[in-house]
């Protein structure tokens, strides 16, 4: 599937900005499976200093700096990457029993360091929630297969919660999403991620788009023609799950929208929650009161238009 998204943020100030930093994750991953074919990010006003760079994780770092008065600043992504399914041979069945996985990942002294664990422990967008215990408890039975017991909770949060848009705020907290049983796929991500790690179990925040229709067919989805967000979880030893450039098996489950993501998804960057992949944030000084507004536009292209003028 080859496809072309446009992310256009526009800040509108009611006083002049003076000074301002900005760290941007608008540049989608290039793997096996995600190709990023050509890439650019417009500023405006252009900025004094601009240099790239890349996480731990591997996600690409956009930073940049305006020292000039603007009361306006635009930032437009457009990025064309081709997208193949990377799930297709998934066996869930087959997966390694979840609480083994569980125990494998506890710390013991001086025993060799698993770096999913990281993603077991809470983060500031996903704190510990108790009643997120038993949530997961239900699915997660002793000995059960780890991926077929995290397709079936992401099943029960996509019927358990209501996508509302505009519902929520980027920091509403996750206890108060839970109470209220509705959000949008921010929270969705947060919930399923919180779930499994009160139980030990390594989940990554994915942010990213996808299309309104998938190509795999079915319902429209939700959150789509927008950014998106959706998770990993950490499925050693299980069929149909491929290694990643780390060597880590990580299989992409989007609750929002109750699927396996396929080759309508985009991945953008992975991090703990949404804070660590925030696509457009910065200090400023001066500015006042502000309006945000965000576009996204994701269309499909042939196979022509994909690859042609490619760069990165």
């Amino acid at each position: 599937m080859h496809l072309e998204v446009t992310h256009e943020t526009r800040y509108d100030y009611a006083a002049p900005v003076t000074l301002a930093h900005h760290l941007a994750h608008l540049q989608p991953l290039h793997d096996e499976f995600q190709q990023l074919h050509a890439f650019d990010l417009a500023i405006a006003p252009a900025p004094d200093h601009q240099r790239e760079g890349r996480d731990v994780l591997g996600n690409v770092e956009h930073h940049f700096s305006l020292a000039r008065p603007h009361q306006r600043l635009n930032v437009t992504a457009l990025s064309r990457v081709s997208v193949r399914p990377r799930f297709g041979a998934l066996r869930a069945a087959a997966s390694p029993p979840w609480d083994a996985v569980a125990a494998r990942l506890r710390y013991v002294a001086r025993a060799p360091f698993e770096p999913a664990a990281g993603f077991t422990m809470p983060s500031p967008y996903v704190p510990r929630l108790a009643p997120l215990r038993d949530y997961a408890a239900a699915s997660f039975t002793p000995g059960r297969a780890l991926a077929e017991a995290a397709l079936e909770l992401m099943q029960r949060v996509h019927a358990d919660f209501s996508y509302e848009s505009r519902s929520t705020e980027v920091d509403t907290p996750l206890a108060e999403v839970w109470a209220r049983r509705c959000g949008v796929c921010q929270d969705f991500a947060h919930l399923m991620a919180g779930a499994m790690r009160m139980l030990g179990l390594p989940v990554r925040y994915v942010s990213g788009y996808l299309l309104t229709q998938a190509p795999e067919g079915g319902a429209t989805l939700l959150g789509a023609d927008a950014s998106h967000a959706w998770v990993q979880a950490w499925c050693p030893g299980t069929p149909g799950v491929p290694p990643d450039a780390a060597g880590g098996a990580w299989l992409d489950l989007d609750p929002t929208n109750n699927v396996v993501p396929g080759a309508g998804h985009v991945r953008v960057a992975v991090g703990r929650d949404f804070g660590d992949v925030t696509p457009l944030r910065g200090v400023i000084r001066g500015g006042g009161r502000h309006t945000l507004t965000v576009g996204v536009v994701t269309r499909a292209l042939d196979d022509a238009t994909a690859v042609g003028n490619a760069s990165c």
